[in-house]
């Protein structure tokens, strides 16, 4: 495990996955990471790449081929190599091999690196591709789980969703097992704090498309104590808890990329919401995390 701590948090990253398994506030020693129940959902905050969400039958196609790749690609299984480490900064690394060339035929590399400054904690993407001749196709994203309730004298629907900004934003339809339904998005009540319910999430991840600097926030009225998470230029966030196994957890999750459509054809040239990067190119995009 990599520790970073300051005067305010403790952070916990395991890099089996390069995630995220704790945040401690050092004043409170108050836990705000879900600690991964294996009969509810067994991560804390796992990294999704080079897919996003899940491929229609699980597969897609490049060049003629056919390949195999489940939910959320590989990453969050894979070890990652400790590149850099200061009490306050980490960077993990993962390159392509022998088995994942076998379901994802690129090479790429692919880096995180956390800081941790004050109150927050930044996760950075920084995708690399090395291929002189060819481009790289992917998705990115994060998936961090905190726990809700935060404190012992509240309970789960006492906490709210909230928007900066509050306006009103394009939420995207996800119909469990077949895909986004894209087809048929609608206007979201987002100028709006929306009251949490685990009836909420009863269709699965709730998506919004982004537009702009975004922040959304996990907090009740009956505690002082809370997360935000702000993201600068992610095209989507999911909003997910598990039903109808519940969990005291709720996840925000930035995305540069999103699951297969109902109508999808396979081809992952095409895919909604692919990232195309040329040859010897770099991708770069954070998001923050703060706890109150």
């Amino acid at each position: 495990m990599v520790t970073l701590t300051n005067d305010f948090l403790t952070v916990t990253i395991d890099p089996h996955g390069a995630e995220v398994t704790s945040i401690i506030n050092n004043h409170t020693n108050r836990e705000y990471v879900w600690q991964a129940d294996p009969k509810i959902w067994k991560r804390h905050a796992p990294v999704l790449f080079p897919i996003v969400g899940a491929l229609k039958n699980d597969e897609y196609q490049y060049q003629g081929q056919t390949y195999h790749m489940t939910q959320h690609g590989f990453a969050r299984d894979r070890d990652f190599a400790v590149e850099e480490q200061t009490p306050t900064t980490a960077v993990f690394t993962l390159t392509e091999d022998a088995a994942t060339l076998k379901m994802y035929p690129f090479k790429f590399v692919l880096k995180l690196t956390f800081l941790l400054e004050n109150n927050g904690l930044t996760v950075s993407y920084h995708v690399e591709n090395p291929d002189p001749d060819h481009p790289l196709y992917f998705s990115v994203g994060g998936h961090p789980g905190f726990q809700i309730p935060l404190t012992d004298d509240t309970k789960f629907e006492d906490y709210y969703l909230g928007f900066q900004p509050l306006k009103s934003r394009v939420r995207v339809p996800l119909i469990a097992g077949e895909g986004i339904d894209y087809q048929h998005r609608t206007l979201a009540a987002t100028d709006t704090n929306l009251q949490l319910s685990h009836e909420f999430f009863k269709d699965d991840a709730v998506i919004y498309e982004l537009n702009g600097r975004s922040s959304f926030s996990l907090r009740s009225d009956k505690t002082r104590h809370g997360v935000i998470l702000t993201v600068a230029d992610a095209p989507f966030l999911g909003v997910w808890s598990p039903y109808p196994t519940l969990g005291n957890f709720v996840c925000l999750e930035p995305w540069w990329g999103i699951a297969d459509t109902t109508d999808a054809t396979g081809d992952f040239t095409q895919k909604l919401g692919i990232n195309k990067l040329a040859p010897i190119s770099t991708f770069d995009h954070s998001y923050l995390i703060e706890i109150f």
